[in-house]
């Protein structure tokens, strides 16, 4: 195994930097400081595949034009729940918040709001949009489609993307309930971070690109792909392929996006698709009032009886007890914004290239 040196940056120097670089393309101060703010996000609840290592492929991207730094964001059809939204090429980081709060703002006069994208790019972590929502005591929704990444059950290559989706929900005196997971096997940037490691990856993550399992990320990312949640039908890998595909109609058929195998690339060197059957690749958000449907101090009372029973449930061998979804995220966030956070060698090169092209300063 290859061992890659790490260094720690404050979180704060990071979203500077990032949002630097964002307004070296043309990307409104506003704009740039929130998209800042998601990949800070990221790397604070140690989603290490989707923070400050997700720069390079924006910096290229901005570069050569693929990206629309000042998108005039429309909407396309409206009524006082719903909304279709064109994103104009632009950030997803920067499409993304404003569809969020389209639909925030007509959960707070209709009690429920649902908003497709389409013409967007790449998000960042989904559940920045719903941990937005909880701010506002809604429970949030957030999905998007992505670049092909995943071979469907029984199938031999890329036809879908990772398609995360996430929820939300407020508790009381205990933390939220925050899911956030893709539909398949695992993050395609947990594929990267095991290469730059030069680890192997678990089994049932993916396959080579003659359809074998492999544990090699390499030969995932050269013609393999990844599993679906679950991976195989025999471990439920059925469940995730339908995870998937949901979130792929929601957000690209629904949303007027590329759909499927034709999802356009998020980073230079994933491969064009052969034809566009919509616009960029779509999100769907949604935000629920959580008092039009009961009251919401007896919600979230419920919701912290829900999380403490779970947490006194009997531990499983060798473990501390159960998880609730967003435990690892809000116990890394402590530690990072206290230490730093750790970037591998491979990530901080990216980033002092990005510097010397730009002249912004990493440290």
């Amino acid at each position: 195994m290859t061992v890659i040196p790490v260094k720690h940056f404050p979180i704060e120097r990071l979203r500077e930097f990032s949002s630097r670089v964002f307004q070296h393309f043309g990307v409104p101060p506003a704009d740039a400081e929130e998209a800042a703010g998601i990949l800070a996000a990221s790397d604070l609840r140690g989603i290490d595949s989707h923070g400050v290592a997700r720069l390079r492929a924006y910096f290229e991207m901005l570069t050569l034009g693929r990206i629309n730094p000042k998108p005039r964001i429309t909407v396309l059809r409206e009524t006082p729940s719903t909304a279709s939204i064109d994103g104009d090429n632009g950030l997803g980081l920067v499409v993304g918040p404003w569809a969020n709060r389209i639909a925030m703002e007509k959960a707070a006069t209709a009690g429920t709001g649902w908003v497709s994208v389409g013409n967007s790019n790449h998000y960042g972590i989904a559940a920045w949009y719903v941990m937005e929502a909880l701010k506002f005591d809604l429970i949030g929704w957030s999905m998007t489609n992505a670049t092909r990444m995943v071979a469907p059950l029984w199938g031999a290559e890329r036809m879908l993307g990772t398609n995360p989706i996430a929820i939300a929900f407020p508790g009381k005196e205990e933390p939220p309930i925050v899911i956030d997971m893709a539909t398949c096997a695992v993050a395609f940037g947990k594929i990267e971070i095991a290469r730059r490691k030069g680890i192997p990856i678990p089994e049932g993550w993916a396959i080579d690109g003659e359809g074998k399992a492999t544990t090699d990320p390499v030969a995932m990312m050269m013609g393999g792909a990844l599993l679906p949640l679950g991976s195989d039908r025999e471990r439920g890998g059925h469940k995730g392929y339908a995870l998937g595909i949901m979130v792929d109609v929601l957000c690209g058929v629904l949303g007027g996006a590329n759909w499927g195998p034709f999802a356009p690339p998020f980073a230079l060197r994933q491969q064009m698709p052969v034809r566009s059957v919509g616009k960029g690749i779509g999100h769907f958000f949604g935000a629920m009032r959580i008092d039009a449907f009961i009251d919401p101090d007896e919600f979230k009372r419920q919701i912290d009886d829900y999380v403490r029973t779970l947490r006194a449930a009997k531990p499983a061998p060798g473990t501390a007890g159960p998880l609730l979804p967003g435990d690892p995220e809000r116990e890394a966030e402590a530690i990072r914004a206290r230490e730093g956070v750790p970037l591998i060698g491979p990530v901080i090169d990216d980033l002092l290239d990005i510097s010397k092209k730009t002249g912004i300063p990493l440290e």
